[in-house]
């Protein structure tokens, strides 16, 4: 089975009111649950804000660290979950029901594997 990286992109600013996030959790862990029933649950984590973090680049040979976020945007990955999932149909719909769950916008995307390298 291939696997599979779902980000959740989430807004800028503060977040949601408690008993809006609380419903939101609620989803999300029963989402992890069926993930982890169906056998297609590798990883999952929450970020923390973009203001943490720093970005490692190089320029004419020398390393440079810098903080803050490399793109700036309204919009950032909050998180995400690594799947398995024999298809990109199977995969989508892991997405869409993320997509349920967290109400944000989900982007899912193939790893690439060692014979597509």
């Amino acid at each position: 089975m291939k696997q599979y990286l779902l980000s959740v992109y989430q807004p800028e600013g503060d977040p949601p009111a408690p008993e809006v996030l609380e419903t939101i959790m609620r989803d999300l862990d029963a989402l992890n649950r069926e993930l982890k029933a169906a056998g297609a649950w590798v990883f999952a984590g929450g970020l923390n804000p973009p203001s943490t973090a720093t970005v490692v680049r190089l320029q004419d040979n020398d390393v440079l660290t810098t903080d803050g976020p490399f793109a700036e945007g309204k919009e950032h990955i909050g998180g995400f979950t690594i799947i398995k999932a024999p298809d990109l149909d199977a995969a989508l719909e892991w997405g869409r029901k993320l997509a349920r769950a967290t109400s944000l916008p989900i982007e899912v995307r193939p790893f690439q594997n060692e014979a597509e390298d």
